[in-house]
């Protein structure tokens, strides 16, 4: 089979060559095309890209990683798309994976895989925002209801049979992907989880940036698809142990000023962040195991604001629906009027 190989990048002379590099020592083994995809860089990315050998096309407009990838299936000759992050360093046996799952597993039109355990950036929120990525989807379900395109793999007459990413609709970097993944369930396609389909990822995350990305690229969006089209699939970041989660940290802060009226109610708010914490003792003990006690005691509050400003967004977007949902009745009891 065929790989074509789609690699989006935007302003990333610093840690790119070092993933391409890893691509290209990954796709020797096969048949494989690797085509970058410039983003409309403002800086010498493309032509570092092209100084190592490989087809790059460029974009006029920067218009999102899902336009970038889009751009690059129409010029696939594959018949498999491969696609990588610019910040992830693949590991030497992704393709023969890939590879491997969808020659032998028709059945799946899709296959993706995870972050591995050895994040680069070394400081607290970019090492827990990373090895949460890698045990979320470590102990995802295999038949996956989504699809990542930071290390993901799909038929490519089923993306161009779905109409690949929606960019119009995601223009900068947010859920294009799990979006797809949604219309490749609905379209009855079948996707895999391969848990052994890994790379490094390079990314650097401070809480600002965890935060803001979190809410603004991630939970807003991701609750406005799920009210969307009705469907809350109990699978990674939304297993029903996550939502449970997300709703006692809220609980929790908002009775916390019922505790400065009477103290004896401070019980209730502990009793829910204690809870939250013995629904997540994997997760913390996968923590404890990677970086020891410290860390994972450290990573506690992090994980508890991460529910928190997950259970906000969602609620955010559920009265944004109720509102619209409300002037579309009274609008149309006027119109009938």
């Amino acid at each position: 089979m065929r790989v074509t190989i789609i690699m989006p990048v935007y302003n990333n002379t610093v840690a790119f060559p070092e993933c391409l590099s890893a691509v290209k020592a990954a796709a020797k083994r096969h048949d494989c095309e690797i085509i970058v995809v410039d983003d409309a860089s403002t800086d010498e990315t493309p032509t570092v890209a092209a100084s190592m050998g490989v087809h790059v096309l460029r974009l006029e407009k920067n218009s999102g990683p899902g336009a970038a990838r889009n751009f690059g299936a129409r010029h696939a000759t594959g018949d498999i798309l491969f696609f990588v992050d610019a910040d992830v360093v693949l590991a030497a046996d992704a393709v023969d994976r890939v590879v491997g799952v969808l020659s032998s597993r028709p059945e799946f039109a899709a296959v993706f895989g995870s972050y591995d355990a050895r994040p680069r950036a070394q400081t607290l929120v970019s090492q827990y925002r990373n090895l949460l990525h890698h045990f979320v989807h470590q102990h995802g379900n295999a038949e996956a209801s989504t699809f990542w395109a930071g290390c993901g793999a799909i038929r490519r007459e089923v993306f161009l049979a779905v109409g690949g990413f929606d960019a119009a609709r995601f223009p900068r970097p947010s859920i294009e992907d799990i979006e797809l993944g949604f219309r490749l369930r609905q379209a009855g396609y079948r996707i895999l989880l391969d848990r052994d389909i890994q790379g490094t990822h390079l990314k650097h995350w401070t809480l600002k940036s965890m935060v803001w990305t979190d809410v603004m690229c991630r939970a807003i969006p991701w609750s406005r698809l799920i009210l969307g089209t009705r469907e809350t699939p109990n699978d990674l970041n939304v297993k029903l142990g996550q939502r449970m989660s997300a709703a006692l940290v809220a609980l929790a802060v908002a009775a916390l000023p019922l505790a400065l009226w009477r103290t004896g109610l401070l019980l209730l708010p502990l009793t829910a962040l204690v809870t939250v914490v013995v629904l997540n003792r994997d997760l913390f003990a996968f923590l404890r195991r990677q970086r020891g006690v410290a860390f994972a005691i450290a990573c506690i509050p992090l994980h508890l604001l991460y529910f928190l400003y997950s259970m906000l967004s969602y609620l955010f977007v559920r009265g944004e629906s109720l509102r619209k949902d409300s002037m579309l009745r009274r609008d149309g009891a006027i119109w009938r009027s």
